[in-house]
């Protein structure tokens, strides 16, 4: 669920992958294996994207079903 709603909120966001690599200070492809699900950003990535997409962790991790964390 996490890759699913990464890739969802990245777009939402007009933001391409390497945008979002660049802004985490990461490689392009270590940032792909988010979205693919083949690798989970450990929990200092978390906040950054939750802080770059302007959404909550919980919904990233699927705990709530609302961005905004309702």
């Amino acid at each position: 669920m996490f890759s699913k709603r990464l890739r969802e909120m990245r777009l939402k966001c007009g933001l391409t992958q390497q945008n979002m690599a660049d802004r985490l200070g990461i490689g392009l492809r270590s940032y792909q294996k988010y979205e693919e699900g083949s690798r989970n950003p450990n929990l200092e990535f978390l906040v950054k994207i939750a802080d770059i997409l302007n959404i909550t962790t919980d919904y990233l991790l699927a705990r709530v079903n609302s961005a905004d964390g309702r």
